[in-house]
Parts: C-alpha cells; structure tokens; sequence
C-alpha cells in the first residue's frame, strides 16, 4: 500500500493564495550541559631541583644552600603529595569506570572487550569506543553513551531514540466520514472508528477541533489569511473547504469521542468478515492496535519525552513539539490542506529542535529503569498505516 507522506520541511509548490509566514515564540529547549567529564592524567610535569653548588672561600670551606631550597623541598613533597591523590583518584574513576560498562553490558546483553590490562587511561578509551559499536549494532533506537562523573562517581548514561523521520503524522478525519456513508463498509468503519477512538483517548493524540490543539491555531489563521484576500479566485474553494472542515470535524469528533467504540472493539475485530483487500487492511491494522491498546493501556505518545526526564531542562529555544506533528486533521488533500501543510513547514524550518520520544537510563550502580521504546516503535508505524487506508479510500 503506497501513499504519499508529509515530511516536514519538503513544502509543495505554492498556490496563488501563499501562507504568510508567521514566526510565533516557541519555547527552546536545550539539552542539560553534560556534566564535564573527567580528563584523565596529568600533564602537569614535576617540578626539577636544582643540584647544590658548592662555593670555596678561602679558609671557608663549607657548602651554602640557597634561600629558597627549604620552598623547593616543600613543594617537592606537596607534588608527590598531589601525584598520590591524582593516582587515587584515577584509580577509583577506573574501578567505577568498569562497574558501570559490566552493568551496562549486562543490561543489554554485550560482550566488552577485556581491556583492564592496556593500562589506564588508554584502557578506558579503547572500551568505550569498543562498547559503542557494539551498541550501534545491537541496540534498537540507541542515540549515544556519556562518560559522566557526579559527587565523585563516574559512570555510564545511555539514551535512546525513536527517529520519527520528519514525518507529519496528521490523521484526516474527512476520508473517514466519507466512508461512514458507504453502507458496504460498516464494519470496517466500526474498526476504523475504534481505532481513532483508541489514539484520542488513550494514546492522546491531539484532535483539530479542540481549542488547545496547535492545528487549530493554524487553522484558523489560515482563515484569516484568506478572508484578507480579496483578490484570489480560489476564495469560494477554501472556504467551502474550511466549512466542511469545521462541521465534519465536529460530528465525527462526537464519533470517535463514544466510548462505545472501545468497550466493542474486540467484539467488532471477532465478527468482522473481510469481503476485499480494503477490509483486510482494515482488519489487520485494528487488530494490531488493539493488541497494543491491551499491552500498553495507560501508554501516551507524550510518555518518553525528554521534557519529562530529570535529565534535561528547559532553555529558550525553538522546538517541533510532538502535538505539532502528530495530531488528527480534517483532510490531507484541496487547497486548505496545501496552505496549511505549506503554513507548518514555513514555521517548522525556524525550529532548531524536533521533539521525540527519547530513553535515558543511569549505569550508576542503583536498579536501571525497565522503560523502553516498544510503544512507539510499534505505534507510530501504525499511524502511517492509518492515514494510507484513509487516503487510499
């Protein structure tokens, strides 16, 4: 089943009426600086003394030290007081160093190379770049490792990432009033009603009609747009289109929103019978949502975000929120959608940051937290799946 996407930042030939870009402030979110990580070593060279001179004076004959020798000998034993410390110090950071990658390596299941006998710290280097390919291999949705060293511990942090690829995961909500009024799909619309039923008041995707939506907002900026255009031809299309838009969104909100939908939805998926490749499709996505609705029945698509982690805070920056690009829309085809596809793209390419869901687990000795990216590996996938059947109707 093919169907054309919506990438963020690959914006279609503009029509007569173009958006008018318009930069709202967005809130920019920076990463936490990470905690400087420990330079190994010391290239501080020791300090060198000066061999005596002795000096003959006639009847005199003895050896004077200079003034500033009993200093020397001071800091002498101050350096090999610090070269103690320092080599302590290394010493507990390579202890804590292979603590953290055998609870890591454990974690995921890796073999690390043995590299304790290459001497510190090149020991710690060849690991690292050793467990790292190994992660890249291995790991699903593995983004990066960090070094860290925090009130005198040193360990491991992992981060994973699920690549949503710039897609906007804009569900049209049209295609699937058009299909309600076919009475040969009524099953399939039943599992398809289900489905949005689930990702609108489980999984919390954001719907287009709700005042606090971010399409919402670009909906009826559009608008405004384009009663200020007095000179486009076109006019009468887009508000025709805008109109269907607001009334169609509004009775297949109250639609989706009737928990009838779910607490029938294994009903519907037992008595469903497939007459073509349209029902099947139908069939087998909603079966597979609500496999993922039975495993994961307190799941979001906001769960994994790292706004929500310790880790990370918030700084001024320009960001894609998740509720930007994946959200239910009234149609992915016309004139409204090109200007508001166009819109979004206008505003996305100020944005430096694209929000995603995203793991970071601490290798610090204390119990690793169980959380992962199945929900969202297995959910976004299914959104595509999604708007191909409402687009291929």
């Amino acid at each position: 089943m093919n169907a054309t996407k919506n990438y963020i930042g690959k914006s279609k030939t503009s029509r007569k009426t173009k958006a008018k870009t318009a930069t709202p402030t967005i809130r920019r979110i920076y990463r936490v600086d990470e905690t400087k990580q420990k330079r190994f070593g010391s290239s501080e060279r020791q300090t060198e003394i000066s061999s005596d001179k002795s000096t003959s004076n006639g009847f005199l004959k003895c050896t004077f030290f200079p003034k500033l020798m009993e200093n020397d000998v001071h800091k002498l034993a101050s350096d090999e007081q610090n070269l103690i410390q320092i080599q302590r110090k290394n010493a507990k950071t390579e202890r804590d160093f292979y603590q953290s990658l055998s609870q890591l390596a454990k974690h995921y299941g890796l073999n690390p190379m043995e590299t304790k006998h290459l001497g510190y710290p090149y020991n710690i280097a060849i690991a690292i770049d050793d467990i790292q390919k190994q992660l890249k291999n291995k790991v699903k949705d593995w983004e990066e490792i960090r070094l860290i060293e925090e009130k005198g511990k040193t360990y491991f942090t992992s981060e994973e990432r699920f690549n949503t690829g710039a897609i906007l995961y804009y569900i049209p909500i049209v295609p699937l009033y058009r299909l309600s009024k076919n009475p040969k799909r009524k099953q399939s619309v039943q599992l398809l009603q289900s489905v949005c039923s689930y990702l609108y008041h489980f999984a919390k995707v954001p719907y287009y009609r709700k005042h606090d939506s971010y399409l919402f907002w670009m909906y009826e900026m559009v608008e405004e747009w384009l009663t200020s255009d007095d000179v486009n031809e076109e006019i009468p299309i887009y508000f025709s289109e805008i109109k269907q838009a607001e009334q169609i969104g509004d009775f297949m909100e109250q639609k989706i929103y009737n928990h009838h939908n779910l607490t029938h939805f294994k009903e519907h998926l037992k008595n469903f019978k497939a007459k073509d490749s349209f029902d099947n499709d139908c069939f087998m996505l909603a079966r597979k949502i609500f496999f993922l609705y039975e495993q994961y029945p307190n799941a979001t698509i906001y769960q994994n975000l790292l706004l929500n982690t310790k880790e990370m805070e918030y700084e001024n920056d320009s960001i894609v929120s998740m509720d930007k690009y994946v959200s239910f829309c009234a149609d992915d085809k016309g004139l409204l959608f090109e200007t508001l596809f166009e819109t979004v793209n206008s505003e996305f390419q100020e944005c430096t940051t694209m929000e995603e869901p995203t793991v970071i687990k601490k290798f610090d000795g204390n119990i690793i937290t169980n959380n992962n990216l199945d929900f969202e590996n297995r959910l976004f996938p299914l959104i595509e799946e999604l708007i191909c059947i409402l687009n291929n109707f």
